[in-house]
């Protein structure tokens, strides 16, 4: 099998960020992006997906955390597209309900070459920490966009901001997880009728 390891760098007037990303990791994650929830966030993405994730980013945060946050979600994408390269075997299509206390989130995602975003999700806290939780929505936006995969997120409860966004970063990781994963029965051939994606 190749090496499914992608290396993004990505230089704006607004953000400096390097991304490395390995599919077939174990979860080994190293993260800093001057915003402590976020990396929180990103950390769990690779712990939970079983993906090795290696994020350093310097953003103009004196501003706000509005570019840090959607460029590591374009370099994400760009990552994770290049790193799954044809596509050859992989399952494609990944979902999770995650549960973190009283919040519950689904993620379903299909690897589909078609990006788009149906985001349903409603905070009761516009601040956690130094993260703007209405970035959420643009990080998930430029990663679907980037990665060209079609991305659900719905929150089915929740009061608390801190553990929904936390439910649908855990779901995100292991929908991903799945979807990434070489499925044995399908090795070396592309899931779908059309033969690409």
């Amino acid at each position: 099998m190749s090496r499914r390891k992608s290396e993004i760098k990505r230089t704006t007037k607004e953000t400096d960020i390097e991304l490395v990303l390995n599919l077939d990791g174990t979860g080994e994650v190293e993260v800093d992006t001057g915003i402590p929830f976020f990396d929180h966030m990103l950390a769990m993405v690779g712990k939970h997906g079983l993906m090795d994730l290696k994020v350093k980013a310097k953003g103009d945060l004196e501003v706000d955390g509005h570019h840090t946050v959607e460029d590591i979600g374009i370099c994400l994408g760009q990552a994770l597209n290049e790193a799954v390269g044809e596509k050859k075997g992989i399952r494609r299509y990944g979902s999770c309900i995650m549960p973190m206390d009283e919040a519950l989130a689904l993620v379903a995602l299909d690897i589909s070459g078609r990006p788009y975003l149906v985001y349903d999700v409603e905070l009761p806290a516009e601040i956690i920490g130094s993260y703007d939780t209405l970035l959420t929505v643009e990080f998930l936006q430029a990663f679907a966009n980037t990665a060209a995969i079609t991305l659900h997120v719905k929150m089915l409860s929740g009061r608390n901001a801190h553990h929904m966004v936390e439910a649908v970063f855990k779901g995100l990781a292991r929908a991903l997880g799945e979807a990434v994963e070489i499925d044995p029965r399908n090795a070396g051939q592309i899931p779908s009728t059309k033969g690409r994606i």
